[in-house]
């Protein structure tokens, strides 16, 4: 019989309903493997931003969608991460195909960052609300959580979706890449580390209470 711990804030909004209640399962309940590495598209950052320029040029505004995927570890939310070359972290996801909505990308992207056939979207994938979004002024410039009035031509837009996970799962990574658990106290405003994105998420999460189901 499972043991259910809900944490959550108190107050005299709707913030309390069911909808907004996200359970967390324990990290020790999904299982780990790896398969071939994905072939990175750039050697370093500036190579990334001759990349997304070309990009812009040919196709427009770059969107794209991330998966904000929550696991519990000594009774604390831990967001899931990938780190890239033993350097830099983000979210699973990536940028939207032409004509693809958000929920089919962001499918295909976890499927292809997470599961086994990368080439066969996985619909198991449960997406959820949209629970922010960033904009990219420049190719070079940080991104903003809000798009300001006198931006008119913005490079990228970014979504991060919460997704819900099952009771268990495998999550199969490139091996190239680590997936990692990171708590959410670790990436409160740890920009330095995280870049601005990453480090919102726990302000973004605010509005839910999590119930945290133990083993």
């Amino acid at each position: 019989m499972e043991d259910r711990e809900t944490f959550h804030c108190n107050d005299n909004g709707d913030a309390g309903g069911g909808s907004n209640v996200v359970e967390i399962y324990p990290l020790s309940r999904y299982f780990f493997g790896s398969k071939d590495a994905i072939p990175d598209k750039d050697d370093c950052p500036a190579d990334r931003i001759q990349r997304m320029k070309a990009n812009y040029t040919a196709r427009g505004m770059r969107t794209c969608v991330h998966g904000i995927l929550l696991v519990e570890l000594f009774q604390h939310p831990h967001v899931l991460l990938l780190q890239v070359r033993n350097s830099f972290f983000k979210l699973p996801g990536g940028r939207l195909r032409s004509g693809e909505s958000d929920v089919e990308g962001l499918k295909r992207k976890l499927s292809r960052k997470l599961s086994s056939e990368e080439k066969v979207t996985d619909d198991d994938w449960q997406i959820d609300e949209r629970i922010g979004m960033w904009w990219r002024s420049d190719f070079e410039t940080l991104p903003f959580p809000y798009l300001p009035p006198n931006l008119h031509r913005p490079k990228e837009c970014t979504k991060l979706f919460l997704v819900k996970l099952p009771t268990t799962r495998h999550f199969i990574v490139p091996r190239n890449l680590k997936l990692l658990a990171v708590p959410l106290c670790q990436l409160h405003d740890n920009n330095e580390t995280y870049g601005p994105i990453i480090s919102g998420i726990p302000q973004l999460l605010s509005k839910f209470s999590f119930n945290i189901i133990q083993d």
